[in-house]
């Protein structure tokens, strides 16, 4: 009896939840969901250069120079609360571009806050293998330790560490939010430099308008900047506008602009094509890699960064 009057009340407050979610949203985007262009082959790349492929929202999956690392994995097509065998949250209205397994091996996973359209269990579960070092923000490695990697570091702004394989890592401050539940206010919150050999790569997972200047002493070359969820204007607290994004990325002294946190979840109340369409208005078109869903672009070495191969 009592177990039941347990699943009623659970059942009660879902459902006020989701009544309260449906009034707030009712002038949010309802776009039609549609299946990728592209679905990248991280199969067939090789073990020199820079592979790197946008699947979604802020999943990253990019190869340097053999050792393939993986962003914010999100790749399944809802995101939220998981009770009764149900997941309760937002929908993906763009397909995932490729399975999980197809991911692996994952040699190395930046985890940038415990967000649940950034932390997703049910990714991890598929990607993280024994041979997989997981970096996360301080307060949040228990989340990762779940899936049993090889091993999970937590770091907080400014601190930097390099893996067994030469990789190095360094944690940048941004400004957003980090708690999973209300509760949870001792979770971190960072971007991540991520550098092997002559390559240097920027992402910022989550932010909203901050000084992004310590960035350039890492001097990457490509950013992986987010540049949606930013309307009604309250949520500028926690997102960043294109615009801003832009000048941002002016700061980290990158060459090269890849959109990422945009037209994947419908998060906020701006249209899904908007975020793109803003950054490119204000942008140096030639620094933006506008990539789609699952593209992929190659670069042999840094010299040609300008001039990077895509992949179909």
């Amino acid at each position: 009896m009592f177990v039941l009057a347990i699943v009623v009340v659970v059942a009660a407050l879902a459902l006020l939840l989701y009544a309260l979610y449906r009034r707030t949203t009712q002038d949010w985007p309802r776009p039609k969901r549609r299946k990728p262009e592209h679905r990248p082959q991280p199969e067939t790349w090789g073990e020199e250069g820079l592979y790197l492929s946008w699947l979604g929202h802020s999943t990253v999956l990019m190869q340097l120079d053999g050792v393939r690392i993986l962003t914010d994995p999100v790749l399944f097509p809802r995101v939220g609360v998981r009770a009764f065998g149900w997941t309760f949250g937002p929908r993906r209205h763009v397909e995932c571009p490729i399975s999980p397994d197809a991911c692996r091996p994952v040699d190395l996973v930046l985890l940038s806050h415990a967000h649940m359209d950034h932390l997703d269990h049910a990714s991890l579960r598929r990607v993280v293998t024994r041979e997989t070092v997981v970096v996360t923000p301080r307060g949040t490695g228990y989340l990762a330790r779940w899936h049993r990697p090889k091993a999970v570091y937590e770091m907080g702004p400014g601190e930097s560490i390099r893996l067994g394989d030469g990789t190095e890592v360094a944690a940048i401050e941004v400004r957003h939010w980090g708690s999973r539940y209300p509760w949870n206010r001792n979770m971190g919150y960072q971007g991540y430099v991520v550098r092997r050999g002559p390559w240097s790569v920027f992402f910022a997972g989550d932010t909203a308008a901050t000084d992004l200047s310590a960035v350039k002493q890492y001097e990457p070359q490509i950013a992986c900047m987010p540049i949606g969820a930013y309307a009604p204007a309250p949520f500028e607290n926690a997102h960043c506008t294109p615009e801003q994004a832009w000048e941002m990325f002016l700061e980290t002294g990158a060459q090269v602009f890849v959109p990422i946190h945009h037209d994947t979840f419908v998060l906020s109340r701006e249209p899904v094509d908007e975020p793109l369409q803003r950054l490119l208005a204000v942008a140096d078109g030639d620094r933006v890699w506008p990539m789609k869903h699952g593209e992929a672009y190659y670069v042999k070495s840094p010299k040609s960064i300008d001039k990077p191969k895509r992949l179909d």
